[in-house]
């Protein structure tokens, strides 16, 4: 069983950057596909985006693209989430998820039987 720890969250006035980091221990994630989600207060979790194990797919969520964006590194067991020009809407605890096997990650939270306790991302206007 995999553990998921997430890291990198503050806060940050709009227009700035923050580095989220997932690091997972337990077993090697290297055959796992890797998801962010976030969720503000009083709203459900949302995708964010997801990468399949060898980087080689990686999905995002429309409200994103373009600032965001998702790594791995499975030498180091890590998923790394870099979020630019941050908005206030971005606001939310961030969370990191994992499902086994070689399909490109899903965007339904439901996929993922794996997650971390969450990281508070505040953006402030």
């Amino acid at each position: 069983q995999v553990q998921l720890v997430e890291s990198g969250g503050g806060l940050v006035q709009a227009g700035g950057s923050l580095r989220l980091s997932c690091a997972a221990s337990g077993r090697s994630i290297s055959t796992y596909s890797m998801g962010w989600f976030r969720q503000a207060p009083g709203k459900e979790r949302d995708f964010v985006a997801s990468i399949n194990w060898n980087s080689g797919i990686s999905n995002y969520a429309d409200s994103v693209k373009g600032r965001f964006t998702i790594s791995r590194d499975n030498t180091k067991n890590t998923v790394i989430l870099q979020m630019d020009s941050l908005k206030p809407e971005d606001t939310a605890v961030y969370y990191c998820a994992a499902r086994i096997g070689f399909l490109a990650g899903s965007s339904s939270p439901g996929s993922y039987p794996y997650w971390g306790p969450g990281t508070q991302v505040t953006v402030s206007s």
